[in-house]
């Protein structure tokens, strides 16, 4: 990661000659379902974005002189635009909906100090946060005139105003103790003023280099381009291991911060369709023992280090980059590819791919349909609201619906939900399940039969099976004896 914004990070505030609105995510109209994530897998999180709907202004969009909303300083344009993250029932709503789909139970926040555009945010971040079952670390940037007394001052600070959250991360397996980050701690050289809240906190160096971390809890490294070799990652494991520290290497699906950093002569690090990323991560897992993967990141734009999703249809013109091709993946499709690959090595790093008895692994996952009809939406069939739905087209049988695991995973139950109201009336429709491991060969899960839904009895038919380990579910219809078409309101997947 380059010195150059973070230096610059209180200086990247510019008028806007456009005022547009960041674009908002769905309204939250309640608490979120909980879903299966890892508390020991962290999301760097920048909360440092500004727009002249929220802010006053474009904040940080600007960066490498560029003039928003079209002309960002990024190499992948946001899904969501350049958004505030001020705007907490729109973006960051949406930013922990995303950060459920990665699996990732921990984001930890970009903090410049008290008092600062960040710290001033924190609250609400901490609120939607705690709505979705996101936890929150910290991640303590080089301010100027940062030391290491006033780094202690700034924990006590967020313990003090935070730690009564219940966003606020406290790490079970090593006394309910937060997670503090130091960027860039080898500009002191004296950390003995950390001692004072070892106790209490988990501080962690960003190094390998192991004398460089007396007085700390841990060390990480940030560094997403190091992450593709991965030097003295083994050996900073075995230090950690041996002295009861905490070992929190980072991988990145690649960096690219050319249009932020005009002239810029550094080196970057291509995505590879998804391959850089995975080396990254199997890194990580072999050199040494982590005890916490953190991912460079979630959304810096500027060093085009992102899983946020970025829009398969950028403004044109700019030279944008997208992520198509991603494990695959093409167009719409391949914007939440790091999202869902991430969910898949959470998996692997917990040594299992079975979530808890209960969970809907289809719940917000990448869901798609043969056709539909009007906005009746394949995405309306996993959104959480019955009241929403997916239809096919009319009167033309047969018609599928497949939704995406994020990973292979045992299943043995389906639920299939039409609206609630008495307004439908019941019907049978003729549904098959069909599972697949890779996407493209598909086996019969359970055979073509009705399915009764009636609004007498909830409107719900349940699908079992003998337990099979599968990726992507699809359901196949071929009749409905209430309306010519397929109809599913909500697709429920369960555990074997």
């Amino acid at each position: 990661m380059r010195n150059w914004r973070r230096a610059t990070a209180a200086a990247v505030l510019l008028a806007a000659s456009l005022l547009t609105s960041a674009p908002a995510g769905p309204a939250l109209a309640a608490a979120a379902a909980p879903v299966h994530t890892s508390a020991d897998v962290h999301l760097f999180y920048y909360p440092w974005y500004g727009s002249p709907a929220v802010a006053g202004s474009y904040r940080h969009w600007p960066q490498g002189g560029h003039t928003p909303p079209a002309d960002i300083g990024a190499d992948y344009y946001p899904k969501l635009g350049p958004y505030d993250s001020g705007d907490l029932s729109g973006a960051v709503d949406q930013h922990m909906r995303w950060i459920q789909q990665s699996g990732a139970g921990v984001i930890v926040y970009s903090w410049w100090g008290q008092g600062s555009y960040e710290d001033q945010l924190a609250v609400g971040v901490l609120s939607a946060a705690a709505r979705f079952g996101v936890k929150v670390a910290w991640h303590l940037e080089p301010y100027t005139g940062r030391t290491a007394a006033s780094t202690v001052a700034d924990i006590q600070y967020i313990n003090s105003r935070y730690g009564g959250s219940p966003a606020f991360y406290r790490d079970e397996a090593h006394g309910r103790r937060g997670a503090f980050y130091v960027f860039e701690s080898l500009r002191v050289t004296d950390w003995s003023a950390l001692d004072q809240v070892s106790s209490s906190s988990i501080v962690l160096a960003q190094t390998t280099d192991t004398t460089k971390v007396a007085h700390f809890g841990g060390m990480y490294t940030y560094d997403g381009i190091a992450g593709a070799t991965a030097p003295g990652w083994k050996g900073a494991s075995d230090y950690c291991k041996a002295n009861g520290l905490i070992w929190a290497p980072s991988v990145a699906p690649g960096y690219i911060d050319d249009r932020a950093v005009p002239g810029n002569t550094t080196p970057t690090l291509g995505r590879a369709g998804g391959a850089t990323y995975d080396t990254e991560w199997q890194n990580a897992l072999t050199q040494g023992e982590p005890s916490w993967v953190s991912v460079t990141s979630f959304n810096e734009w500027h060093e085009g280090s992102v899983i946020e999703p970025a829009t398969s249809t950028p403004p044109s013109g700019f030279g944008y980059q997208t992520f198509d091709g991603a494990y695959g993946r093409t167009g719409a499709a391949a914007e939440t590819a790091y999202l869902d690959r991430t969910r898949y090595w959470v998996d692997r790093f917990a040594g299992t791919t079975t979530p808890p008895p209960g969970t809907d692994l289809a719940a917000g996952r990448p869901i798609s349909a043969t056709s539909h009809t009007q906005g009746y939406v394949p995405a309306n069939a996993n959104d959480g609201n019955p009241g929403t739905y997916w239809e096919s087209a009319n009167n033309a049988f047969p018609q599928s619906l497949t939704v995406d695991l994020g990973a292979v995973t045992g299943v043995s139950r389906i639920v299939l939900a039409l609206p609630p109201s008495s307004a439908w009336g019941a019907r049978t429709q003729t549904i098959a399940v069909l599972g697949s491991q890779n996407g493209t060969s598909y086996t019969t899960v359970a055979a073509a039969a009705g399915r009764r839904f009636d609004p007498a009895t909830g409107n719900t038919a349940t699908i079992t099976f003998p337990g099979t380990t599968q990726r992507y579910i699809r359901l196949t219809f071929t009749g409905n004896t209430g309306w010519p078409a397929g109809q599913a309101a909500e697709l429920r997947v369960y555990a074997a």
